[in-house]
């Protein structure tokens, strides 16, 4: 396989670790291995589980669906699963999905806080998985290095670069931005350059 000047200097700044701005993650020579293909992200939360559905196409991928699944804080933990996985489920039926990204744990120092994720979580990966989409996890400093190129980015720049490489005409609300980081960030993981594979769960 040939590649440009451009694309093996590219290479060689990731191996080496040494530049900590990543390369626009959509230029012209890091471009999707699948075009059109569709994919759904997801920040999982009891409360407001944030999702983005994304289209794979040229000159940019596009936003198709965004928001978040909200639940009063009076609700039952039952009925916010519940509605978690209704939801999910019917995006999933109205933008037919290839696959399914969703955000990696987090380290919590409350065991409850813990659980309860854990349980919102299980919801939204009972729910994509049940219509068959392959689902992959990826780190949250993954993600903001993916966009950023600096794993401790603040939240507000996430959602920025989420804006810019959408074209968004509006911020997107926080857990929407960063489902649709998310997605973005697995398709630069499978992007035809990648130099690892996404974790597929």
């Amino acid at each position: 396989m040939a590649i440009t000047p451009q694309q093996f200097e590219q290479l060689k700044s990731r191996l080496s670790g040494t530049r900590r701005v990543a390369a626009p993650i959509f230029d012209s020579t890091c471009q999707p291995r699948a075009k059109n293909r569709v994919i759904i992200g997801i920040d999982p939360s009891l409360r407001s589980t944030g999702y983005g559905v994304i289209q794979l196409a040229q000159p940019h991928p596009v936003a198709l669906a965004h928001g978040a699944i909200s639940c009063p804080a009076g609700w039952e933990h039952s009925r916010c699963l519940a509605k978690i996985s209704q939801t999910l489920r019917e995006i999933a039926a109205k933008y037919r999905p290839a696959v399914c990204a969703v955000e990696g744990l987090f380290y919590a120092q409350n065991l409850q806080t813990a659980l309860i994720m854990g349980e919102a979580r299980g919801a939204a990966l009972a729910a994509v998985g049940e219509v068959g989409l392959e689902i992959f996890e990826i780190a949250p400093r993954k993600v903001k290095q993916a966009l950023v190129g600096y794993g401790a980015a603040q939240k507000i720049a996430v959602a920025k670069m989420v804006q810019r490489l959408l074209h968004l005409r509006d911020l997107p609300a926080p857990d929407a931005a960063d489902a649709l980081a998310v997605a973005l960030a697995h398709a630069h993981e499978t992007g035809r350059y990648a130099l690892t594979l996404p974790k597929r769960i």
